[in-house]
């Protein structure tokens, strides 16, 4: 319980008229107001990843495949480049692709997760020209080095921005999301976002390599947007023939290459962990703005020190528990006499240092150990050689409360020890209210002599 003095203007009559105890509503509401901003950040959290679900494009078996018809497919761009006389041969292993490769051909190699270190090994050794579409990191060291993968773009188009012939005849392009990747030495990059390109062109091995971020603008799906048509015909009819590979999928337990875990995990799952990162900075800004400095709140009830020493004493008076008040009467003269003798605090509630304690009280004060142990234990100490004593009640049936005699010897009211001798009366019974009254007096007059002594 806290023990404070009332603030001005209370009392009972306030008190009676205080705040009510909260329903179980109002306890409720106030749940569901600290609670809202969180509930609210998961709700937001969750449209949020079904948004990204539902806006990220489902890849098929059949993406780039030349001989699809599907959204993803590039059937359209095959048939177009057959009608203008370039003939497309698709090819399903690189081993087969690497065979049909010559020179005033190009190889046109999407899919590139699929290929193993085997069939990369296969197709370093072709003689024409390669379009890689959207490579993986592991193609870009074999095919073309030099070029590395930066980090993906979203801006859906964007303006050549170099002198490569075939950029500038198709114009501004709809790539969509897209690989971004950083060249050195004599490489061309186009479509660039800050210094990097989302289409780069090398020589490497007496070949022409060109590397592009992104094969959306070459699908059924998005060939007839701005210039995707003519980009995709410029890369991949640059010469008399084309080979497409578009690779299967490889056997159970093929080595599909040194791939590290960044690059296994899909790019929608690094968009979560994106948006929960977003989300946990956002709540702990949230939640920390409310730290300030202690605001003070009035306590729901106020307690007089007295009113609570009051409520107690009728607690044990309604049970008649006079054994209980008279223990605690006796400790708390232990607790304050026990520093005036200079003997340790821990003592006064220690069974063991009772009869040090008696000791200590009686040479100080001149009194017997049986009178003082009595005062202030109620209980025969250890080793006490007293006989037996025929108890006589604190109270009126032995005349005036203890001490209402001046100069009278400690323990005996009207001049006579307190029962029948000083030796026999050691721990008398408490029968009434009077007898408890009476045992204060003698803890009272018993600290007032130690601290005179």
């Amino acid at each position: 319980m806290v023990i404070q003095s009332p603030p001005r203007g209370t009392g009972p009559a306030a008190g009676a008229s205080g705040p009510a105890e909260p329903s179980a509503r109002q306890v409720a509401g106030r749940r569901w107001r600290s609670a809202r901003g969180i509930v609210a950040a998961l709700l937001a959290m969750a449209v949020i990843a079904v948004v990204l679900a539902a806006l990220r494009p489902s890849a098929s078996t059949e993406r780039l495949d030349p001989t699809s018809a599907k959204r993803d497919g590039t059937r359209a761009l095959a048939e177009i480049l057959r009608q203008r006389g370039t003939p497309v041969t698709v090819a399903r292993r690189a081993g087969q692709a690497a065979d049909l490769s010559v020179p005033g051909s190009v190889l046109v190699v999407t899919r590139t997760e699929r290929l193993t270190p085997a069939d990369l090994d296969r197709l370093r050794g072709t003689q024409g020209d390669i379009l890689l579409v959207q490579p993986e990191r592991e193609t870009l060291e074999a095919l073309a080095p030099g070029v590395l993968k930066s980090g993906p773009s979203f801006a859906r188009s964007a303006d050549p921005g170099c002198a490569l012939p075939a950029a500038t005849l198709a114009g501004r392009v709809a790539f969509g999301s897209s690989e971004l990747y950083e060249a050195s030495g004599g490489a061309t990059g186009c479509y660039r976002v800050d210094n990097l390109a989302r289409l780069v062109q090398v020589r490497a091995a007496g070949r022409t390599v060109t590397v592009v971020g992104s094969g959306g603008f070459m699908t059924n799906e998005h060939l007839a947007e701005e210039g995707n048509a003519a980009l995709a015909m410029n890369l991949a009819g640059a010469r008399a023939a084309v080979v497409w590979l578009s690779p299967d999928m490889p056997p159970p337990g093929a080595d599909t290459g040194d791939r590290s875990l960044p690059d296994m995990v899909p790019l929608g799952v690094w968009l979560f962990f994106l948006e929960l990162l977003v989300t946990v900075v956002l709540v702990a800004l949230w939640r920390g703005r409310r730290l300030g400095p202690v605001v003070a709140e009035r306590l729901p009830a106020v307690v007089r020190s007295a009113e609570t020493v009051e409520g107690r004493a009728r607690l044990y008076r309604a049970s008649r528990a006079r054994d209980q008040a008279a223990d605690a009467l006796r400790a708390g003269a232990r607790e304050r006499i026990v520093p005036l003798l200079g003997l340790p605090r821990t003592s006064a509630q220690d069974p063991a240092s009772a009869q040090e304690i008696v000791t200590a009280v009686a040479a100080r004060i001149g009194q017997p150990e049986a009178i003082v142990g009595g005062a202030l234990y109620g209980t025969r100490l250890p080793g006490a050689s007293h006989g037996p004593s025929q108890e006589t009640p604190y109270g009126p049936s032995q005349g005036a409360p203890y001490g209402t005699t001046p100069g009278a010897p400690y323990g005996a009211p009207y001049g006579q020890p307190y029962g029948q001798s000083p030796q026999e009366q050691y721990a008398p019974e408490l029968v009434d209210d009077a007898g408890l009254i009476a045992l204060s007096d003698v803890l009272d007059d018993l600290e007032r002599q130690v601290r005179q002594s």
